[in-house]
């Protein structure tokens, strides 16, 4: 392990074959990876339903978090990549429900394609830690 770095897993089917961390702390700041609405067991939650993957994408980050001592009030920057921008409202909505009175600073962008076709929406989160 790296001075002042510290690396979680959540045991995801891409963690280790791609070479990445669901989350890693550096000081103050902790980075959670992109993430999707894929279980433990690599099955697609929530196939059509973008706000049920939102919400599975950001229970999942909300875990992550807590592996690192953290929480959604921490957080203070996301970014939401989403496959149908007309369906902004929907991941935006549930984000805005589950951050509450703490909103972190935040972006949504339209990309072509995630790495699975049922894949609606990827959720990164950046959180600071200190005091």
């Amino acid at each position: 392990m790296s001075v002042g770095i510290e690396r979680f897993s959540s045991g995801g089917p891409w963690e280790e074959r791609f070479g990445y961390s669901r989350a890693v702390r550096a000081g103050d700041l902790l980075f959670v990876a992109g993430t999707t609405a894929v279980d433990e067991d690599g099955v697609v939650r929530g196939i059509g339903d973008a706000a049920a993957q939102t919400a599975f994408v950001l229970d999942r980050i909300e875990a992550a978090l807590a592996a690192a001592g953290a929480s959604l009030e921490h957080v203070v920057q996301t970014r939401m990549f989403i496959t149908d921008v007309s369906r902004a409202e929907e991941v935006g909505r549930v984000h805005g429900e589950r951050f509450g009175a703490h909103p972190p600073a935040s972006a949504v962008v339209e990309v072509s394609a995630l790495l699975d076709p049922r894949m609606l929406v990827e959720v990164e989160a950046v959180a600071y830690l200190g005091t």
